[in-house]
């Protein structure tokens, strides 16, 4: 292996061991050493790799992110084309990907907010995108309402994430299936539907 095939290497089993461990022990538990035992890399080498926790934690999130987005979109484009079938298509895909793996909603919906000011824009960012999704494929706000399509958005996107906050805290959580239908429901409502 070339020096920079064993760097990809190592950074990648890095970003699998953060993966796990921010999701199972939480961003703040997890220390340097935490991951380089896991990854099984020492601690000069995590360094060569990332710049700190933040960082690696900069670079899970992201990654659930874009995979998320991409699934998403994909839905929302192969919906039947009504507007309640690419509401239900987005809404699943967006809660299937999260509760596939609970360690992705507890990354993305628990441990970004414990992580603090190093994922703030990345947060924002992820919003936005998912805004632009919904702004762009679901609503039809009449302009006669008053409403602000951006705050409207905001506010259905804020309302599926404490709903996935409780699924990842519950100890007894609700079916996706439950979820999903009172996301969509959520949506429905929100647009009048």
């Amino acid at each position: 292996m070339s020096s920079e095939e064993r760097l990809a290497e190592r950074r990648e089993r890095l970003i699998r061991s953060a993966y796990i461990l921010y999701a199972d022990l939480g961003f703040p538990d997890t220390t340097i050493e935490k991951l380089c035992a896991a990854a099984r890399i020492s601690n000069r080498a995590f360094y060569e790799c990332f710049t700190g926790r933040d960082e690696l934690m900069w670079v899970v999130y992201n990654r659930c992110v874009r995979d998320n987005l991409a699934a998403v979109s994909k839905a929302v484009e192969q919906a039947p084309n009504t507007l309640l079938g690419r509401i239900e298509a987005g809404v699943a895909a967006y809660i299937e990907f999260i509760t596939e793996d609970p360690r992705r909603a507890r990354i993305l919906h628990l441990e970004v907010r414990r992580a603090g000011d190093c994922l703030t824009s990345s947060r924002q960012r992820a919003v936005a995108g998912f805004t632009q999704i919904i702004e762009t494929n679901l609503l039809q706000v009449p302009e006669e309402t008053g409403v602000d399509l951006h705050l409207l958005v905001l506010g259905m996107i804020g309302a599926i994430q404490e709903l996935l906050i409780e699924w990842v805290l519950a100890e007894d959580p609700p079916p996706v299936e439950s979820l999903i239908k009172t996301a969509v429901y959520i949506f429905n409502r929100s647009l009048a539907l």
